[in-house]
């Protein structure tokens, strides 16, 4: 059975390629173009997005309604609007602020962490977690749990953390990851691999200097902790 989210946009451009990326995603949404009748539409969808600019009644006044009907209900702000004062206002009844423009991946992982915390069953994706990594293996997506961010990876990046993530567990020798990554033999002495190495661990790891994810098996290689 599919998630439903209520999605409330007065934009007709903007709601249809968010709806169509939201569906694409394995979501149901059901879409409204103001906060008329948004009440009921809420009462059986497990998350709201709510736009701040609306005809009629504006997404502040909505969203109060809506939390004090329907208080387990998470909302996701969207707008425009970017000052601390509009941010403080949403929050006040909201569960996040996402401002325009925004990449649909990251209302996307807004979206999960939200259903997360609510309880509800967000995907039925293959997803490993690992710490504080939320890992989408069919569609090669790394979320941060913590923050709700997607974590982009350059391309050689992702190959090494992909390779390791195959050989969970296994220490893999810096020859063997730089020929399955590189296409050819590793040179000795090559600082290739290290640098990638500490770039993906800055970007994966909450502390990249004391990394728990990526381990350095000293004198040996790499490997990827079992979580």
């Amino acid at each position: 059975m599919k998630t439903k989210l209520l999605y409330i946009e007065d934009d007709r451009e903007i709601a249809s390629w968010v709806r169509e990326d939201l569906q694409e995603r394995g979501y149901e949404v059901v879409w409204l173009e103001s906060g008329e009748g948004a009440t009921e539409a809420a009462a059986d969808c497990s998350l709201v997005i709510l736009d701040v600019m609306l005809p009629g009644l504006d997404g502040f006044t909505v969203g109060q309604r809506l939390k004090k009907e329907h208080p387990a209900v998470p909302i996701v702000m969207l707008s425009a609007r970017t000052s601390i004062d509009d941010k403080l206002h949403g929050l006040e009844f909201a569960d996040d602020y996402v401002t325009k423009p925004f990449h649909p991946d990251e209302l996307a992982a807004r979206i999960e962490v939200q259903l997360r915390k609510a309880g509800t069953v967000v995907s039925s994706d293959a997803v490993l977690k690992m710490d504080h990594l939320l890992i989408y293996e069919q569609d090669n997506r790394i979320i941060n749990e913590q923050t709700g961010e997607e974590i982009v990876l350059s391309g050689k990046q992702f190959h090494i953390f992909a390779y390791l993530l195959r050989h969970m567990g296994m220490i893999r020798t810096k020859e063997q990851i730089y020929e399955a990554v590189w296409n050819e033999p590793y040179l000795e002495g090559d600082k290739t691999l290290m640098v990638h190495i500490r770039h993906l661990r800055e970007k994966l790891e909450i502390n990249p200097a004391n990394p728990v994810i990526i381990q350095t098996v000293r004198g040996v290689g790499y490997r990827v902790k079992k979580p």
